[in-house]
């Protein structure tokens, strides 16, 4: 099942994804109406995001193994829906995407064996983590308005072990990899993570990025997959 949310005459509806509208309440919403606009799948408290987790940006960065996940947060302020235009931040000329699957919270959790995940996730969706490469320090660099683009829906029904991925750059593939490439799977994040934070219903857990060649630029199209979750797009305005 797809989960969705959307802006609608009758106020913000979450209801299921299906054939190109949004069912919520009985009523389906088409998302090709001007009225209505479709949101990020979920309001996180915050994003709980992993770097480094995929062998080929250890070798693009030259970075060394982690020991154990290596994370940053970004604030609920970082939500941009999907299809919506990223605005461009005037402070940076260097803005690069990640794309990334994430998974969404269920309920209240901390705590958590990686085999106890599963129960507590309500499924995933795709993040892209914009990264304003020439600013001091990952909170400037990663945790700006709007950094956060999310979506299109949250899918239930997948297992996140085994996952194609492409970005898709103005039609030139910039990123692909499987999920199996991780270096720590997204059960083994979450758990990690839940000994230290206690998640809320709608929390983020993105599992970081396979190495993202080029910047983005005024005018670019950018379209994130990942195999049986979804496509996220938007474009840089």
């Amino acid at each position: 099942m797809r989960l969705a949310r959307a802006r609608t005459t009758d106020g913000v509806v979450a209801g299921e994804h299906d054939g190109g509208a949004v069912m919520a309440n009985g009523t389906s919403y088409p998302l090709d109406a001007a009225d209505v606009e479709l949101l990020t799948p979920c309001e996180p408290s915050a994003f709980f995001c992993v770097g480094r987790n995929y062998a080929a940006t250890l070798d693009q960065m030259d970075y060394d193994k982690p020991d154990r996940p290596d994370f940053f947060i970004k604030p609920p302020v970082s939500r941009h829906p999907p299809e919506r235009p990223i605005e461009y931040p005037e402070f940076t000329d260097e803005l690069t995407y990640a794309g990334e699957l994430a998974a969404v919270i269920d309920e209240p959790c901390t705590k958590l064996a990686p085999e106890e995940v599963p129960d507590v996730v309500r499924g995933y969706t795709v993040l892209n983590d914009l990264d304003a490469l020439d600013q001091d320090g990952r909170t400037a660099r990663k945790a700006f308005d709007g950094s956060a683009p999310l979506g299109p829906w949250i899918e239930t029904d997948v297992d996140p072990s085994e996952i194609e991925m492409e970005t898709v750059i103005n039609d030139e593939v910039r990123q692909e990899a499987t999920t199996e490439q991780m270096l720590f799977d997204p059960h083994e994040v979450v758990s990690f993570l839940s000994e230290r934070f206690t998640f809320a219903p709608g929390d983020v857990v993105a599992f970081g990025s396979p190495a993202n060649p080029g910047l983005i630029e005024p005018g670019d199209e950018i379209a994130i997959t990942y195999e049986g979750v979804g496509t996220l797009r938007n474009t840089v305005e």
